[in-house]
């Protein structure tokens, strides 16, 4: 009887971890808006019982309130995934320079809206920007500026395949690319990068002005198809084949990535980030 007390008790205690352990990550993903790009955080505190006063109570909750909101932008930032092998927290380790940024970015963080509760607690909503300029997460995490922005690449031939690289000149018409990976796990990065199926990079952070990715970022992303505002009224649009680098860079055909490469030479929708992946 006592083994099986022991076995129900280590089972419980299992069934709680596993709880536990979902609810965080469902938290987290849920404190990082990779469409809006924003993080977004509700901290909650209450007020000591020695406080002397309501005055007092209410001011030392808000304070709570705040400090628990640091802490939950804290965790949510050390999870966002740079590129798709470095998180935040592994830039933190490793460089101290980028802690310091990163912890006074959090400690920047707005409070947007806050509410007392009638039982005495407090309750704060608090955001910070992924990208967006100088205060954003950003341009703490993302290196500085190279000296000199590297070209798209040119559209390749296939080799022994009849589709070679694309003939003629450019429809002209795309105001943008949304790429459809539905079905494939694919993992938001703050840098993404485009592959063919060949393995050549055709869309990555070298190729654009680093301005612009501090402020816009690379990409969008979206459970929803209709909701692809980022790529203007006009995308193109294609199917990712599969992902590489831990599910966090999109592969498309070869065909695919030579049409977006010579409808990018006619109106430069990659050059301005108008950009979304589906996912």
């Amino acid at each position: 009887m006592d083994r099986a007390v022991r076995i129900g008790k280590l089972m419980c205690l299992l069934v709680t971890l596993l709880i536990i352990s979902s609810v965080t990550a469902f938290a987290a993903e849920m404190g990082v808006d990779w469409d809006s790009r924003v993080i977004t955080v509700v901290g909650m505190g209450t007020a000591p019982p020695n406080a002397m006063n309501p005055a007092q109570a209410r001011m030392l909750a808000r304070r709570a309130a705040i400090v628990d909101g640091y802490r939950q932008l804290a965790e949510a930032v050390k999870g966002v995934n740079v590129d798709s092998e470095t998180t935040v927290e592994n830039m933190m380790v490793t460089s101290d320079v980028i802690k310091t940024k990163v912890s006074g970015l959090i400690q920047g963080a707005r409070v947007v809206s806050e509410q007392a509760s009638p039982d005495g607690g407090y309750e704060v909503t608090m955001q910070m920007n992924m990208f967006g300029g100088s205060e954003s997460l950003a341009s703490a995490v993302l290196p500085p500026a190279q000296a000199a922005q590297e070209a798209f690449p040119a559209p390749v031939p296939s080799g022994s395949s009849a589709a070679a690289a694309p003939a003629g000149k450019a429809e002209g018409v795309y105001t943008g690319l949304v790429v459809d990976c539905r079905g494939l796990g694919l993992k938001p990065v703050m840098s993404p990068v485009i592959k063919n199926d060949q393995g050549q990079p055709i869309y990555g952070f070298k190729n654009l002005d680093y301005d612009k990715v501090i402020t816009y970022g690379m990409a969008s992303y979206t459970k929803d198809p209709n909701v692809v505002t980022r790529a203007g009224t006009h995308p193109l649009v294609v199917k990712a084949v599969s992902l590489e680098n831990h599910n966090g860079y999109p592969v498309i055909s070869l065909t695919d990535a030579n049409k977006i490469l010579v409808e990018n030479g006619a109106t430069h929708f990659l050059d301005a980030t108008c950009v979304v992946f589906i996912r």
